[in-house]
Parts: structure tokens; sequence; C-alpha cells
């Protein structure tokens, strides 16, 4: 990995560090006490923005470099990356994989009888034994009709008539396993790593170790009417500095709200963005390391040069007529109309340069959280969210962005083949199904499986920390060196065990 010249010359003239590490040296304790006082003098480490020139903007901090003109100038990768940019699709409340992409048909057969006991004693004695509360001892079929779709032959229940047209592009992981059966610890570590609020989410960590490629853009977005269960903890930047945290772009009207000053005060707007500017660098000369102005300064800026890109952004009068017609902005629906917009909002997005895009599905306090009369909740809400996605996988495609997006659609978790009240189903963290598309990924592809009935993953089970490593590979970083740290605790996105692992069976 290329390092700057300067790093270790910087930590030298550290007197804290250098003190430090003088310190561990002098206890004797060998190879340990050597990689220890690394860490200490950032030395160690992935730096956020290795391969740069000298600069007396640079400062060391937490293992890594940070550029407080431009902390989210564009960073070369740690190898060569198979994408650029991601399209994070999240169905808040846990859609049922039984219903939608994990077709089971014994449940026809035991539809209103009880669990078996072989598989109420598979998770017995797990983590996952829970999972049974609140439920009826009553196994419930799917209501929808189930078809083989493309040439890999995938099923697709009726809820997605459109999606199920290109399923040979999509890549299905049918054993995905969250920690928790609640929705905010699962979604927190679906999100951040963690099921505990506070960390730093993806997009975030995306952008401290990537930057972004449009000067004139936020390089991480998020899209949503109501946020997801949890709230702003699952998009957060946590403890990573402030330059990190997202943007809410709004799917209707200008993207930003009062992004443009009033006529009078134009003119003379960016002498006094300079004026701001230079009082703010005298105030930090006194103040070394405070992250919190660099980041205001960033946004200043930032939002200067997004009162042009910004407003164009949002505007899709240069989109062709049939663009608009294939996600759905023309539909009848208002619900599939606000979610088509997100999504094409978030073509446009990556297409100039933006690297994360997350874009929830939660127009309402439920989301697909169908605890009572499934049907009645999933069917408009599958109504309103599959033909947006699948324009902007057909899109992509056409347009040549997939080979270098990835597009996930996932939730926290799936639901049980056990009946709840009247036709529900409760939470299920044991095992559900997510699908991925894009560069680096297998299409047409199939990994793992739950049991016969959908209760639990039984073959090829896929951690949160999997799929985290999985999306920092395809973009091209070393995610066991991509830390911060925290109260002298290495922070990473997929652990700090070190057991997490790319998913290479579905890797191109």
């Amino acid at each position: 990995m290329p390092t700057c010249d300067f790093v270790s010359a910087a930590n030298e003239h550290s007197s804290g560090l250098a003190q430090r590490r003088r310190f561990l040296q002098s206890l004797g304790m060998g190879g340990f006490g050597g990689l220890v006082a690394q860490v200490l003098s950032g030395e160690w480490g992935r730096s956020p923005a290795y391969g740069c020139e000298r600069s007396a903007n640079l400062q060391i901090q937490n293992g890594g470099i940070l550029d407080v003109d431009n902390p989210l100038a564009a960073k070369s990768p740690d190898f060569p990356a198979k994408i650029r940019s991601v399209i994070f699709l999240f169905l808040v409340g846990g859609p049922s994989q039984i219903d939608t992409f994990d077709y089971k048909p014994l449940l026809k057969d035991l539809h209103g009888k009880p669990v078996p006991e072989l598989f109420k004693n598979n998770l017995s004695g797990s983590k996952y034994a829970n999972v049974f509360h609140g439920c009826k001892d009553e196994l419930m079929a799917s209501p929808y009709q189930w078809q083989q779709h493309g040439q890999s032959g995938m099923w697709v229940s009726e809820l997605f008539p459109h999606l199920s047209k290109h399923v040979d592009d999509l890549c299905f992981i049918h054993s995905l396993q969250a920690e928790s059966n609640n929705h905010a610890p699962a979604s927190y570590q679906l999100h951040t790593g963690d099921v505990r609020a506070g960390k730093a989410s993806l997009g975030s960590w995306v952008t401290y170790g990537l930057g972004s490629e449009n000067e004139d853009l936020p390089g991480y977005v998020v899209l949503f009417d109501a946020g997801p269960l949890g709230g702003s903890s699952n998009y957060h930047n946590g403890f990573l500095p402030p330059a990190y945290q997202p943007t809410r772009l709004r799917d209707q009207g200008p993207a930003v709200l009062d992004l443009l000053p009033p006529e009078r005060f134009q003119n003379g707007q960016r002498a006094g963005l300079d004026l701001i500017n230079e009082l703010n660098r005298q105030h930090q000369a006194e103040r070394p390391g405070f992250t919190q102005l660099d980041a205001r300064m960033a946004t200043y800026e930032l939002a200067y040069r997004m009162q042009s890109a910004g407003v164009e952004i949002g505007q899709f009068q240069d989109e062709p007529a049939h663009v608009h017609t294939s996600y759905g902005l023309d539909h009848e629906d208002a619900r599939t109309r606000s979610f088509a917009r997100k999504c094409l909002l978030a073509r446009r997005l990556v297409q100039r340069g933006v690297r994360f895009v997350q874009l929830y599905d939660m127009p309402d306090k439920d989301g697909w959280d169908a605890h009572n009369k499934l049907p009645d909740n999933h069917t408009p809400r599958a109504r309103w969210t599959d033909q947006p996605m699948a324009a902007l996988v057909n899109d992509l495609k056409q347009s040549g962005l997939l080979d270098s997006t990835l597009v996930i659609c996932a939730s926290e978790f799936g639901r049980t083949p056990m009946m709840q009240d009247h036709q529900g189903r409760q939470h299920n963290a044991a095992g559900f199904t997510i699908w991925l598309a894009g560069g680096g990924i297998k299409p047409g592809f199939r990994l793992g499986s739950t049991d016969e009935i959908g209760l639990m993953a039984t073959e090829r089970p896929v951690p949160f920390p999997d799929l985290h490593a999985t999306i920092l590979h395809l973009l091209g970083l070393d995610y066991e060196k991509l830390f911060f740290e925290v109260n002298g605790r290495l922070e990473r996105l997929t652990g700090v065990a070190g057991s997490a692992k790319p998913i290479q069976e579905i890797l191109a």
C-alpha cells in the first residue's frame, strides 16, 4: 500500500506519540510492543488519504491522514476495485423471504399444522430459539403464487412481476443471519456492524476510505420519507469525523431546501465565505485536531458548490419519456411514484460520481412489519417498490453503470413460517434472503438456503460482517486495515475479531 513519505517523520515530531512508543519499547515487549507502538504512532493501519502530496493542512489522526481542506477528496483504493459506487435499497421492517424469493412448497402440505419437532430441535439451544416467541404453533403457507423465471430458473412470487424479469442479473443470498430479532438492533447491525447504536454507518466508512468522485455533490446521500426504525443511528457517521456524515436529499422539488441565497446576496456570497473560512482557520490554528471545525468548513464549501449541481440533480426533465415510464414516475399509485423518484435520483447520483446512496422504503410507520394480515401489508408495498427497483437495475445495465455499481436490496431480518395473529408472521433473524446486482457479483446465482419450511439458514449461513467485508472488498478496500481509533480501540466496520471474510462464492 503506497504511503506518504512524510508520515513517519510527522509521527516522530509528535511528542506525545513518540513518548508512548519509546515507553512501550522500553518495556521489552518484543514484537507485540513494536506492533502496538506502530498502531499508536499511526504507522500501522490504512491511511484514508494515502498517495497524497505533503500539505500543511494534513493532520495525522487515528492511524490515518485527514485533509482538512478537502476531507472528501477522492482517494485510491488498496487494490483494483470492481465497483465505484453503492446503491443500498433498504426495505424497512422485514419482508417475508418465504413470500417473496425463498420458495418453500412443503409449507403447502403443512399449512395449519404444528411445526415438526425436527425444526424446533434445530433452533433449541441456539441464539435463535426466541424466534418462536409470539407465534402460533401453526405453519402458514404463502398466500402467493410462485413461478420460475429466467435462464437461471429463480423462483419469485407473484409479488414482483417486474423484478422477476431481471433475475438473471441478480444474485440471491438465502441464508443471511442477524444477531437480533428486534428491529432497531438488527437494523443497526446491518448498517453499522454492531447491534448497539452509535457506531459509524457503512456509507460513512466508504466515504472515509475512498472520498467522493464529485466535488460538487456529497459523497454519501440518504433518501427517505420516514427514516428506518431506530432513527439516524442507522446512517450516521458515529465516531468518524463529521465530514463523513450523510446528506439527505429530497426526491421531489429541489433536492436540497434553501440551497440558493436571495438574489440580493448572491454577488457577495463568495467573498463572505472566504472571510468566514479565514476566521475559522485562525480559530483552528489554536485548536489542532478539532475535526468538527474541519467538517464545518468543508460543508460550507460543499454547499457553495452544490448550488448548481444540487439544483440540477433533482430535475428530471432531461430524462427521456421512456425512462419516466419505466421507473413509474407516471404511475397511478402516489407511493410508487415516490419510490420511483428515489430510485431514479439514486441512478443520477452514482452517474455523477456519488460514492454511496442509501435509499429507504419507509413511507409510513409500519414498513414491511406484517405481524397481522400479511397480504394487506406486503401486496401494496411490493407494488410500489417492484417496478422502480426493476427499472433501476435495467437502467444501470443499459447505461453500462451496473458494471461499476453495486446494488443491494436487504432488510434487517425476515419472517417466520409460523403464523402470528391472523395471517401474520413474526420477526425471523435465523435465516432470510437478500439480493445483489452489479460489478464483481455473479449474476443469476444463488447462495445458501434455509430449511424446508424457511425457518433457519442451514446451508452456508452468512453473518452480516461477511456481507460488509464483501462490499468493502468490491470497492477495493482492505476491510482489516480500514479502522478508526476510538479510546484506544481500533474500530472497524467488520468488527475487531478479525473473523469476517468476503463471500467468495458470489464474487465474479
